[in-house]
């Protein structure tokens, strides 16, 4: 699966305003006691102030060496570049397992490894897998915690969100008009050219494509009969393309038009640059956010390093690597208002039209219910 793919099961949605396998066979081993002067050990430290300051986070997640990742395409929101600074600032090998597995596969795997040097660290989680698993989870506040909207982060710490964007459309103008609506994609033009970013019963981009489109019908994103119905027009008028989009099949041209989050359109435009001219369109009045989540695996192998990784991705440097993606980091209109944000990147960033669109779990739940009984009848 591609950075493109579906990694992720169905993403949780949140206001958005500025907005490799592992073995299973190693033997448990006992995790990391490092500990402060007053015997708090990291696996307990709720904030860096419990093991006696950063300085003293930094030097008990150095003496670990090791942060244990799943889940993080390169690709996807700039990870690849955030992994490598990490590694970069703090001379701490980052291990990247499964970078393209879902959000219940990182659930699975910490629980499968529990124990072992191998298990996962830290989560990033659609809203919706960590809502169900909150009890594997550390609370921990990064220095940062208080710049987080109260709505967008659990008060103890036990989640916090980190980054997010909103539901697009890429296309290759090169080869299609430049869509103005949702409707347009209907339009002999378009036929056998648009494709939705997985299976939205499983898929949390594809999911939230669904959504996108209800709104930008007359519907809402709790109530997605016209989002479905769409879509089956769109199968009958030979538009629908059933291939999940790649970076190959779009650079290819086998998919010229990809329902997904604007930040992973971006990058596909900025990747393709000077080989095909891919654009990003977020439609006026039908804007669907989403943020991804944060959390520490109460279980961690290394846990002074990944409560480190926390302090780092929330850190202006952290938030500013995903804004540089394309995403929209959950600290934005803080480092905007003090200055520290990269406005260039900021500025980069797909323009919104219209009030952002906020579904709550029940609302997601509720749709989700609608498309798991209706998709594949009136879609395939």
């Amino acid at each position: 699966m591609s950075p493109l793919h579906h990694r992720r099961v169905s993403a949780g949605v949140a206001a958005v305003v500025a907005v490799a396998a592992i073995a299973a066979c190693s033997p448990p081993e006992k995790k990391s006691s490092s500990s402060s002067a007053s015997g708090v050990s990291a696996a307990s430290a709720t904030s860096a102030k419990d093991l006696g300051g950063m300085d003293k986070l930094v030097a008990a997640a150095k003496k670990e060496g090791q942060l244990n990742v799943i889940a993080l395409p390169p690709d996807w929101a700039n990870y690849g570049e955030i992994i490598k600074a990490f590694q970069s600032k703090y001379g701490i090998t980052i291990t990247s397992d499964q970078p393209d597995a879902s959000s219940a596969d990182e659930i699975s795997t910490a629980q499968r490894l529990k124990g072992q040097s191998k298990a996962p660290d830290v989560f990033d989680l659609g809203a919706s897998v960590a809502a169900a698993n909150t009890s594997m989870f550390a609370p921990y506040k990064s220095e940062k915690f208080d710049e987080v909207p109260a709505n967008l982060k659990d008060p103890n710490g036990t989640w916090v969100n980190d980054y997010g964007g909103f539901m697009s459309v890429g296309y290759d103008a090169g080869k299609v008009p430049a869509p103005t609506s949702v409707a347009d994609l209907l339009k002999p033009a378009y036929k056998g050219k648009v494709a939705l970013n997985g299976d939205p019963t499983k898929a949390g981009a594809a999911f939230a494509g669904v959504q996108m489109v209800s709104v930008a019908q007359g519907g809402t994103v709790e109530d997605i009969t016209k989002g479905v119905d769409f879509f089956a027009k769109l199968k009958a008028a030979g538009n629908f393309l059933p291939v999940d989009p790649t970076p190959a099949t779009i650079e290819s041209g086998q998919t010229p038009v990809v329902f997904d989050w604007d930040y992973l359109n971006v990058a596909q435009g900025a990747k393709l640059k000077g080989k095909m001219d891919w654009k990003t369109f977020v439609p006026d009045n039908a804007a669907v956010g989403g943020y991804y989540v944060q959390a520490i695996n109460k279980d961690a192998p290394h846990p002074a390093a990944a409560r480190l990784w926390q302090e780092f991705l929330y850190s202006d440097e952290g938030q500013n690597l995903w804004l540089k993606g394309g995403a929209r980091p959950v600290r934005l209109e803080a480092m905007q208002k003090a200055g520290t944000a990269d406005a260039a990147a900021a500025a980069a960033l797909p323009k919104i039209a219209g009030q952002p669109v906020i579904p709550t779990e029940a609302q997601n739940a509720k749709a989700k219910d609608y498309l798991a009984k209706n998709w594949a009848n009136a879609v395939g």
